[in-house]
Protein backbone atom coordinates (compact mmCIF):
# COMPACT_ATOMS: atom_id res chain seq x y z
CA UNK A 1 0.00 0.00 0.00
CA UNK A 2 1.31 3.48 -1.18
CA UNK A 3 1.65 6.97 0.84
CA UNK A 4 -1.02 9.37 0.81
CA UNK A 5 -0.56 12.41 -1.42
CA UNK A 6 -2.65 15.74 -0.32
CA UNK A 7 -4.54 16.43 -3.91
CA UNK A 8 -4.30 20.40 -4.14
CA UNK A 9 -7.56 21.97 -3.73
CA UNK A 10 -7.74 24.68 -6.62
CA UNK A 11 -8.78 25.39 -8.98
CA UNK A 12 -11.64 23.09 -9.37
CA UNK A 13 -12.77 20.83 -12.24
CA UNK A 14 -14.34 22.29 -15.13
CA UNK A 15 -15.31 18.50 -16.36
CA UNK A 16 -15.74 15.49 -15.15
CA UNK A 17 -16.97 12.07 -15.42
CA UNK A 18 -17.98 9.92 -12.09
CA UNK A 19 -19.05 6.80 -12.57
CA UNK A 20 -19.53 3.92 -10.54
CA UNK A 21 -18.19 0.24 -11.67
CA UNK A 22 -19.74 -3.34 -10.52
CA UNK A 23 -19.01 -6.36 -11.40
CA UNK A 24 -21.70 -8.86 -12.30
CA UNK A 25 -21.32 -12.02 -14.11
CA UNK A 26 -24.71 -12.86 -16.85
CA UNK A 27 -25.35 -16.16 -18.28
CA UNK A 28 -28.42 -16.39 -20.61
CA UNK A 29 -29.85 -19.25 -21.86
CA UNK A 30 -30.31 -19.99 -25.36
CA UNK A 31 -33.71 -21.23 -25.80
CA UNK A 32 -35.55 -19.07 -23.04
CA UNK A 33 -33.60 -15.92 -23.31
CA UNK A 34 -33.94 -15.79 -19.34
CA UNK A 35 -31.12 -14.04 -17.74
CA UNK A 36 -29.25 -14.85 -14.58
CA UNK A 37 -26.99 -12.79 -12.84
CA UNK A 38 -24.74 -12.88 -10.08
CA UNK A 39 -23.13 -10.07 -8.19
CA UNK A 40 -19.34 -9.78 -7.05
CA UNK A 41 -17.72 -7.74 -4.74
CA UNK A 42 -15.53 -6.01 -7.35
CA UNK A 43 -17.71 -2.29 -6.71
CA UNK A 44 -15.91 0.92 -7.17
CA UNK A 45 -16.22 4.33 -8.73
CA UNK A 46 -13.95 5.47 -11.59
CA UNK A 47 -13.48 9.27 -12.67
CA UNK A 48 -11.98 10.77 -15.66
CA UNK A 49 -11.39 15.07 -14.72
CA UNK A 50 -10.33 18.17 -16.52
CA UNK A 51 -9.06 21.09 -14.81
CA UNK A 52 -9.12 25.13 -16.20
CA UNK A 53 -6.31 26.29 -18.17
CA UNK A 54 -3.79 27.68 -15.59
CA UNK A 55 -0.52 29.52 -15.82
CA UNK A 56 2.73 27.98 -15.08
CA UNK A 57 2.40 29.40 -10.89
CA UNK A 58 -0.54 27.14 -10.83
CA UNK A 59 0.07 24.38 -12.91
CA UNK A 60 2.97 23.26 -11.37
CA UNK A 61 1.00 22.64 -8.11
CA UNK A 62 -1.08 20.03 -9.95
CA UNK A 63 2.57 18.83 -12.07
CA UNK A 64 3.75 17.85 -8.57
CA UNK A 65 0.47 16.49 -7.22
CA UNK A 66 0.62 13.94 -10.51
CA UNK A 67 4.08 12.75 -9.71
CA UNK A 68 3.92 11.96 -6.32
CA UNK A 69 1.50 9.78 -7.01
CA UNK A 70 3.94 7.67 -8.77
CA UNK A 71 1.44 6.10 -11.07
CA UNK A 72 -0.99 3.59 -9.45
CA UNK A 73 0.98 3.62 -6.50
CA UNK A 74 0.16 6.29 -3.61
CA UNK A 75 -3.36 7.08 -3.20
CA UNK A 76 -5.15 10.46 -2.66
CA UNK A 77 -8.62 11.95 -1.04
CA UNK A 78 -11.16 12.64 -3.47
CA UNK A 79 -15.07 13.15 -4.38
CA UNK A 80 -17.23 13.85 -7.07
CA UNK A 81 -15.96 17.16 -7.86
CA UNK A 82 -19.72 18.09 -8.78
CA UNK A 83 -21.24 17.16 -5.41
CA UNK A 84 -18.62 18.68 -2.75
CA UNK A 85 -21.34 20.11 -0.62
CA UNK A 86 -24.10 17.59 0.80
CA UNK A 87 -27.65 18.81 0.58
CA UNK A 88 -29.15 17.35 3.74
CA UNK A 89 -28.77 19.53 6.46
CA UNK A 90 -27.02 17.63 9.29
CA UNK A 91 -24.84 20.29 10.82
CA UNK A 92 -22.21 18.01 12.60
CA UNK A 93 -19.06 16.58 10.57
CA UNK A 94 -19.59 13.37 11.49
CA UNK A 95 -22.27 10.22 12.05
CA UNK A 96 -21.98 7.14 14.53
CA UNK A 97 -23.13 3.59 13.10
CA UNK A 98 -25.24 2.23 15.40
CA UNK A 99 -25.82 -1.51 15.58
CA UNK A 100 -29.13 -1.55 17.08
CA UNK A 101 -30.07 -5.33 15.99
CA UNK A 102 -26.89 -7.26 16.33
CA UNK A 103 -27.94 -10.74 16.88
CA UNK A 104 -24.95 -12.73 17.71
CA UNK A 105 -26.65 -15.90 17.93
CA UNK A 106 -28.65 -17.81 15.61
CA UNK A 107 -32.17 -17.21 15.82
CA UNK A 108 -36.21 -18.98 14.65
CA UNK A 109 -37.59 -16.60 12.49
CA UNK A 110 -41.03 -17.33 10.88
CA UNK A 111 -41.07 -15.46 7.10
CA UNK A 112 -44.59 -14.29 6.08
CA UNK A 113 -45.87 -13.25 2.95
CA UNK A 114 -47.54 -9.95 4.57
CA UNK A 115 -43.72 -9.19 4.78
CA UNK A 116 -43.36 -9.53 8.40
CA UNK A 117 -40.53 -11.85 10.42
CA UNK A 118 -41.62 -13.23 13.40
CA UNK A 119 -39.30 -14.60 16.12
CA UNK A 120 -39.95 -16.65 19.31
CA UNK A 121 -42.48 -14.64 21.54
CA UNK A 122 -40.38 -15.50 24.55
CA UNK A 123 -37.40 -13.79 23.18
CA UNK A 124 -36.81 -10.17 22.65
CA UNK A 125 -34.08 -9.56 19.39
CA UNK A 126 -35.60 -6.92 18.00
CA UNK A 127 -35.88 -4.35 21.03
CA UNK A 128 -33.87 -1.88 19.60
CA UNK A 129 -35.18 -1.33 16.34
CA UNK A 130 -36.18 1.42 14.59
CA UNK A 131 -39.03 2.34 11.97
CA UNK A 132 -36.62 3.02 9.05
CA UNK A 133 -33.75 1.10 10.65
CA UNK A 134 -32.22 -1.52 7.94
CA UNK A 135 -31.57 -4.80 8.43
CA UNK A 136 -29.15 -7.93 7.06
CA UNK A 137 -30.78 -11.37 7.08
CA UNK A 138 -29.69 -14.25 6.63
CA UNK A 139 -31.05 -17.99 7.35
CA UNK A 140 -33.92 -18.57 4.82
CA UNK A 141 -34.32 -20.66 2.11
CA UNK A 142 -35.51 -18.27 -0.55
CA UNK A 143 -32.87 -16.32 -1.69
CA UNK A 144 -35.66 -13.20 -1.88
CA UNK A 145 -35.81 -13.32 1.90
CA UNK A 146 -32.33 -12.90 2.56
CA UNK A 147 -30.34 -9.51 2.63
CA UNK A 148 -31.43 -6.22 3.81
CA UNK A 149 -34.57 -5.04 4.33
CA UNK A 150 -36.03 -2.19 5.79
CA UNK A 151 -38.35 -2.07 8.62
CA UNK A 152 -41.35 -0.18 8.25
CA UNK A 153 -43.47 -1.43 10.84
CA UNK A 154 -42.74 -2.54 14.59
CA UNK A 155 -45.57 -4.61 16.56
CA UNK A 156 -43.55 -5.61 19.31
CA UNK A 157 -39.77 -7.09 20.31
CA UNK A 158 -40.30 -9.76 18.32
CA UNK A 159 -42.40 -9.21 15.30
CA UNK A 160 -41.30 -6.89 12.23
CA UNK A 161 -42.81 -5.57 8.76
CA UNK A 162 -40.18 -4.93 6.44
CA UNK A 163 -40.16 -3.39 2.64
CA UNK A 164 -37.70 -6.40 1.49
CA UNK A 165 -35.28 -5.09 -1.02
CA UNK A 166 -35.28 -7.11 -3.68
CA UNK A 167 -38.70 -8.78 -4.46
CA UNK A 168 -42.36 -6.92 -3.80
CA UNK A 169 -43.12 -9.21 -0.85
CA UNK A 170 -41.61 -11.97 1.42
CA UNK A 171 -41.75 -15.85 0.40
CA UNK A 172 -43.00 -17.78 3.32
CA UNK A 173 -40.55 -19.72 5.39
CA UNK A 174 -41.66 -20.93 8.65
CA UNK A 175 -39.73 -22.65 11.33
CA UNK A 176 -36.06 -21.76 10.05
CA UNK A 177 -33.90 -22.67 13.15
CA UNK A 178 -30.86 -20.67 12.36
CA UNK A 179 -31.17 -17.35 11.17
CA UNK A 180 -29.35 -14.32 11.58
CA UNK A 181 -30.12 -10.69 11.92
CA UNK A 182 -27.44 -7.72 12.08
CA UNK A 183 -26.88 -3.99 11.36
CA UNK A 184 -24.29 -2.49 9.52
CA UNK A 185 -23.16 -5.81 7.86
CA UNK A 186 -20.86 -6.32 4.67
CA UNK A 187 -23.03 -6.15 2.08
CA UNK A 188 -25.57 -4.21 3.75
CA UNK A 189 -27.11 -1.50 1.11
CA UNK A 190 -28.30 0.57 4.30
CA UNK A 191 -27.03 2.21 7.26
CA UNK A 192 -28.41 2.55 10.96
CA UNK A 193 -26.66 5.62 12.22
CA UNK A 194 -27.37 8.14 14.97
CA UNK A 195 -25.75 11.98 15.64
CA UNK A 196 -22.76 12.41 16.24
CA UNK A 197 -23.37 14.62 19.96
CA UNK A 198 -26.81 15.48 21.22
CA UNK A 199 -26.69 19.08 19.36
CA UNK A 200 -26.14 17.39 15.79
CA UNK A 201 -29.56 17.56 13.87
CA UNK A 202 -30.52 17.96 10.49
CA UNK A 203 -31.27 16.39 7.27
CA UNK A 204 -29.81 13.16 5.26
CA UNK A 205 -30.98 13.76 1.37
CA UNK A 206 -31.06 11.85 -1.84
CA UNK A 207 -28.05 11.94 -3.63
CA UNK A 208 -25.79 13.03 -0.79
CA UNK A 209 -22.44 11.74 -0.46
CA UNK A 210 -21.11 9.93 2.98
CA UNK A 211 -17.37 8.50 3.60
CA UNK A 212 -16.98 5.11 5.54
CA UNK A 213 -13.90 5.96 7.77
CA UNK A 214 -11.71 3.44 8.60
CA UNK A 215 -12.54 3.56 12.39
CA UNK A 216 -13.89 5.24 15.47
CA UNK A 217 -11.15 8.04 15.31
CA UNK A 218 -12.08 11.68 13.99
CA UNK A 219 -10.10 12.39 11.09
CA UNK A 220 -9.65 8.22 9.87
CA UNK A 221 -9.04 8.24 6.46
CA UNK A 222 -11.72 6.82 4.19
CA UNK A 223 -12.52 3.26 3.16
CA UNK A 224 -15.80 3.89 0.93
CA UNK A 225 -17.53 6.38 -0.77
CA UNK A 226 -21.22 5.41 -1.11
CA UNK A 227 -24.20 7.88 -1.98
CA UNK A 228 -27.09 8.32 -0.17
CA UNK A 229 -30.47 6.62 -2.85
CA UNK A 230 -33.49 7.65 -0.73
CA UNK A 231 -34.23 10.75 1.80
CA UNK A 232 -33.52 8.94 5.55
CA UNK A 233 -35.75 8.50 7.89
CA UNK A 234 -34.98 10.20 10.93
CA UNK A 235 -36.01 9.58 14.44
CA UNK A 236 -35.50 11.40 17.85
CA UNK A 237 -34.51 8.57 20.28
CA UNK A 238 -33.01 9.05 23.69
CA UNK A 239 -32.10 12.44 23.24
CA UNK A 240 -30.53 11.78 20.15
CA UNK A 241 -31.28 11.67 16.87
CA UNK A 242 -30.97 8.64 14.81
CA UNK A 243 -30.83 7.48 11.03
CA UNK A 244 -31.87 5.03 8.38
CA UNK A 245 -30.15 5.98 5.23
CA UNK A 246 -30.08 3.34 2.37
CA UNK A 247 -26.94 3.40 0.38
CA UNK A 248 -24.89 2.56 -3.02
CA UNK A 249 -22.98 0.50 -3.82
CA UNK A 250 -23.20 -1.90 -0.84
CA UNK A 251 -20.89 -1.77 2.31
CA UNK A 252 -17.18 -3.66 2.07
CA UNK A 253 -16.97 -4.43 5.20
CA UNK A 254 -18.95 -4.81 8.24
CA UNK A 255 -18.78 -1.20 10.75
CA UNK A 256 -18.63 -1.45 14.85
CA UNK A 257 -20.49 0.46 17.10
CA UNK A 258 -20.11 3.75 16.78
CA UNK A 259 -17.65 3.80 14.21
CA UNK A 260 -17.24 7.05 12.48
CA UNK A 261 -19.44 8.74 9.03
CA UNK A 262 -18.32 11.17 7.51
CA UNK A 263 -21.32 13.93 6.32
CA UNK A 264 -19.05 16.95 5.75
CA UNK A 265 -17.33 17.04 2.50
CA UNK A 266 -16.65 13.52 2.25
CA UNK A 267 -14.54 12.12 0.37
CA UNK A 268 -12.94 8.54 -0.76
CA UNK A 269 -9.94 7.21 -1.64
CA UNK A 270 -8.18 7.39 -5.22
CA UNK A 271 -5.48 6.37 -7.12
CA UNK A 272 -4.24 7.03 -10.73
CA UNK A 273 -5.78 4.61 -12.96
CA UNK A 274 -2.64 4.45 -14.95
CA UNK A 275 1.40 4.86 -14.67
CA UNK A 276 1.84 7.68 -17.34
CA UNK A 277 1.36 11.33 -16.62
CA UNK A 278 1.12 13.89 -18.66
CA UNK A 279 -0.49 17.92 -19.71
CA UNK A 280 -0.57 20.21 -22.29
CA UNK A 281 1.20 23.66 -22.81
CA UNK A 282 0.94 26.84 -25.28
CA UNK A 283 2.63 29.27 -26.64
CA UNK A 284 2.10 31.49 -23.71
CA UNK A 285 2.08 28.82 -20.62
CA UNK A 286 -1.36 28.16 -20.37
CA UNK A 287 -1.56 24.32 -19.18
CA UNK A 288 -4.32 21.70 -19.45
CA UNK A 289 -4.30 18.93 -17.29
CA UNK A 290 -6.82 16.00 -17.29
CA UNK A 291 -6.37 12.55 -15.48
CA UNK A 292 -8.42 9.46 -14.72
CA UNK A 293 -8.64 7.65 -11.26
CA UNK A 294 -10.21 4.84 -9.60
CA UNK A 295 -11.58 4.20 -6.18
CA UNK A 296 -9.31 1.84 -4.10
CA UNK A 297 -11.14 -1.24 -2.56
Amino acid sequence: MGKLVTMPSTPNFVRSNFKLIRTIGTVASPYTGKLRTQEYDGVFWEATVSLPPMRRNVAKNWQSFLLECNGMVNQFKFADPDALTNQGTYNADDLKAKNRINQTANIELDFNTNNTIVAPSNTTPFANALVGDFISVTGSRFPENNGTHKIIAKANSYTLTLQPENTITLTEDLNRPACNIKSNQKGSTGLNLASSSNSATGTIKKGDYLQITASSTTGANPVQYVMVTEDATLNVNAGEDTYGVKIQPKLRTAITENHLIRFASPKGMFRLTTKDVDWDADNISNYGISFSCIEVV
